[in-house]
C-alpha cells in the first residue's frame, strides 16, 4: 500500500472516531466499535482463507526449512533494527544488529543460518514505530488495521517508513519481491497458529484480550521492558461496552 493510501487510511478512521467512541470508552481505545468490526473482518479472512494456507505451510515444509525461512527475514530485519538502533543512539544495540546481519549474511548462507546467536550476539529488534517512541511520541489511539491487524496511531504513521527499510523492498523484479513478501507474512502467521488455537479456547473476549496484550507490549518494546513509573497503564477496566 502507499504512502498516500495510508495517509488516507489514518484520515478516515479519525472521522470515524466523533461517532465511533463514547462516555464510557476505554481511553486508548476511542475507536472500539471500529476496531471490533474490523477484528471480525480480519478474523472471518484469517479463517477463510489465511490459516488453513498458514496450516498447510506448517505441515507440508519440514521444520528445519521453516526455521531457515525465520531465519532470512529476521536478518532482513536486523538490518533495519541497525537503523533504527542509531537513530535512537543505542550505540551498542546498533553494534550488535550490524555484526548480527554482517554474520548471518556472510557465514550463514544468506541469513539462513543463525550464526549471530550462536555466537551469543544479542539480538536488538527495533522498528520506525518504537524509535518515534523513544523520542516522546505517544502511541496514540489502538486501531485495528484491514488485514494487518493490530496497531496504534503511531505505529500506523511509520509503516511507510517501515516499508521502505525492509530490503525486500528494494527487490527490483516485482514478481520476486511479491513473492518474498507473501512468503513472510505466511511464514509469520504459521508460526501464531498454536498462540491463536490458545487465544480462542481461553480468551472469553479476543478482542480485549488481543488488544491489552498488544498495547502492553509495544510498551515493553518501546522502553526495552522498563516503562517509566508514569506510563500509562494497559488495562481493560474501562469502557469495553460495545461488544
Amino acid at each position: 500500500m502507499r504512502r498516500s493510501s495510508w495517509t488516507l487510511l489514518v484520515l478516515a478512521i479519525f472521522m470515524l472516531s466523533g461517532c465511533a467512541s463514547g462516555p464510557n470508552a476505554n481511553s486508548r481505545d476511542p475507536l472500539e466499535p471500529f476496531n471490533r468490526s474490523m477484528y471480525r473482518f480480519n478474523d472471518t479472512v484469517d479463517r477463510a482463507v489465511v490459516k488453513p494456507v498458514a496450516t498447510a505451510y506448517r505441515d507440508v515444509l519440514p521444520s528445519p526449512v521453516r526455521t531457515g525461512v525465520t531465519n532470512f527475514f529476521a536478518n532482513l530485519q536486523d538490518a533495519w533494527s541497525f537503523v533504527n538502533n542509531g537513530l535512537q543512539l543505542k550505540g551498542e544495540a546498533a553494534g550488535n544488529s550490524l555484526m548480527r546481519f554482517s554474520v548471518n549474511t556472510f557465514l550463514g548462507l544468506g541469513g539462513l543460518l543463525d550464526i549471530a546467536s550462536e555466537m551469543q550476539i544479542e539480538r536488538h529488534s527495533e522498528d520506525f514505530g518504537q524509535t518515534l517512541g523513544h523520542w516522546g511520541v505517544g502511541a496514540g489511539p489502538y486501531l485495528v488495521l484491514p488485514l494487518l491487524g493490530p496497531s496504534t496511531l503511531r505505529d500506523t504513521a511509520a509503516l511507510p517508513v517501515d516499508a521502505q527499510g525492509n530490503l525486500v523492498s528494494g527487490v527490483s523484479d516485482m514478481s520476486t519481491r511479491n513473492s518474498l513478501t507473501a512468503l513472510g507474512l505466511l511464514n509469520r502467521r504459521a508460526r501464531l497458529l498454536e498462540a491463536t488455537s490458545i487465544l480462542d479456547q481461553v480468551a472469553l473476549d479476543p478482542y480485549t484480550f488481543t488488544r491489552d496484550a498488544f498495547l502492553q507490549g509495544r510498551q515493553n518494546d518501546v522502553y526495552d521492558g522498563y516503562p517509566p513509573d508514569d506510563a500509562e497503564p494497559v488495562d481493560s477496566v474501562n469502557g469495553d461496552s460495545a461488544k
